[in-house]
């Protein structure tokens, strides 16, 4: 008989109720794939414009307000998604980076610049998105 009295006769593996598996710890976003997930949420109607506030410089903000309004990301009854996020980084400080956004079987092109601030904050600099809509390639 088992001198462990915490466990129910008939069980023999060692963790307790209540006590949650070891997992793997999630890497981190990186800069350029957070900030499509951000941008992908303002562009389908998820978010409003000023949730990206204080996440913007330059013309960014403006190309939003321009884009936002007709959500062009937010075609149709799915919920868009990043498919695959890529960037670059031409200088220290800056990364150019690209996404692909599929909504159901449409997929879209978004493509972004962010630049990192004195206070080392990313903030996204120029975005732009691909005109035509493309099927989705399965």
């Amino acid at each position: 008989m088992s001198t462990d009295r915490t466990r129910p006769a008939g069980r023999h593996d060692r963790s307790r109720p209540g006590t949650v598996p070891a997992q793997r710890p999630r890497r981190p976003l990186r800069p350029h794939q957070w900030f499509a997930e951000r941008l992908l949420a303002v562009l389908s109607g998820q978010r409003p414009v000023h949730w990206m506030l204080g996440h913007t410089i330059g013309e960014a903000y403006d190309q939003l307000t321009e884009l936002a309004p007709d959500t062009p990301l937010g075609a149709g009854c799915r919920r868009p998604v990043v498919r695959a996020c890529h960037g670059s980084q031409p200088a220290n400080g800056v990364v150019e980076a690209f996404a692909s956004i599929a909504t159901g079987e449409q997929v879209r092109a978004m493509a972004f610049r962010l630049e990192q601030g004195p206070d080392l904050r990313w903030r996204c600099a120029a975005i732009d998105l691909g005109g035509e809509r493309l099927p989705a390639v399965r």
